[in-house]
């Protein structure tokens, strides 16, 4: 006998629902995804900003290579700083990145902007904004973070932003032009687990952003000092840079689900092949969370509450088997 016609509509509707909490599971995790990290230290200029972009730059580069994961480091600094060689860096990324791939810039150093073009200071011929961005869509990786910590970054962001790139600068416009400190507090947000706000042992591009933001704006405040660099961020690649994320305009959404690096238990678990794969449905579950926060405004509450459940549901039996 068939169901009644009600019947079958909700058992259709039960399905649909199930369906389609299978397919947001499945649809971000990816086991093996990698993250290809490049980062530059640009022309200093004088001997104690040569030393310091440097600085910046090694210890960026040592803090990723501990930190486990499938992460491929690429550091470029001090008199190996060309056009030449990082135009050959981002061609070997270009070489091997897929498109399920991450990617991170961060340019450390000074930068300039002439009302209309923004450029990265490097010995030798600067490389501009658009430069930059075309060496960038050379790569397949669909999800890119640009972090751009000079002085003038601010007038970066017209030439880099695009759909699935999320862009950070250390100032507002092109006109803030002293020496930033942003960069500093970048890589003490990757290494310091206060950063990780929500504390599941994963410091992403946002919880990174608002820690070094915060403490950028504490240094002035501290040295009683005129605040010369406003950070901001970008990332959904139609809109004018933001200093905090919003839901209603989506900006910030890439942000939190962009991972920098993983401590603790989750760091172990990363280097750990027996574990890698939970390890990303575990992370692809808690970017699927994030994304519904952002999401809740345009969705029936019984769609949000039944997809939010069954996915905090799935992220505690996922966290179990790691904890075993």
């Amino acid at each position: 006998m068939a169901p009644a016609p009600e019947v079958g509509a909700r058992v259709r509707a039960r399905w649909l629902v199930g369906l389609g909490l299978l397919c947001i599971f499945l649809s971000g995790i990816s086991a093996r995804a990698a993250t290809y990290y490049i980062t530059i230290a640009g022309l200093g200029g004088e001997p104690d900003y040569e030393q310091r972009f440097q600085g910046l730059a090694g210890d960026l580069d040592k803090l990723l290579k501990d930190s486990g994961g499938d992460l491929h480091v690429y550091t470029v600094s001090g008199k190996d700083v060309t056009r030449t060689r990082v135009n050959d860096i981002f061609a070997t990324v270009a070489r091997e990145a897929r498109s399920d791939d991450d990617l991170v810039v961060i340019l450390i150093g000074h930068g300039s902007f002439d009302g209309a073009q923004y450029k990265f200071n490097l010995p030798g011929p600067d490389i501009s904004g658009n430069e930059l961005a075309s060496l960038c869509e050379r790569i397949a990786a669909k999800r890119q973070l640009i972090v751009n910590t000079t002085s003038a970054s601010g007038g970066s962001v017209a030439a880099l932003k695009k759909s699935g790139r999320a862009i950070i600068t250390a100032t507002k416009s092109g006109t803030e032009k002293n020496a930033t400190v942003f960069a500093r507090y970048w890589i003490e947000a990757m290494r310091d687990p206060a950063a990780d706000v929500d504390k599941n042992e994963a410091i992403t591009a946002l919880e990174a952003f608002q820690y070094a933001e915060r403490k950028t704006a504490d240094f002035y405040e501290s040295q009683k000092r005129l605040a010369t660099e406003h950070p901001q961020f970008e990332d959904t690649g139609k809109s004018d840079p933001v200093r905090a994320p919003s839901t209603e305009s989506n900006e910030g959404l890439l942000l939190s689900t962009f991972t920098l690096v993983r401590i603790g238990q989750a760091q172990r678990a990363a280097a750990d092949p027996t574990k890698r794969d939970l390890l990303a449905k575990k992370e692809a579950l808690e970017q699927k969370i994030d994304k519904l926060k952002y999401e809740k405004a345009a969705m029936r509450e019984d769609e949000y509450k039944n997809q939010l459940t069954a996915a905090l549901v799935e992220l505690a039996r996922v966290q179990q088997e790691l904890d075993k």
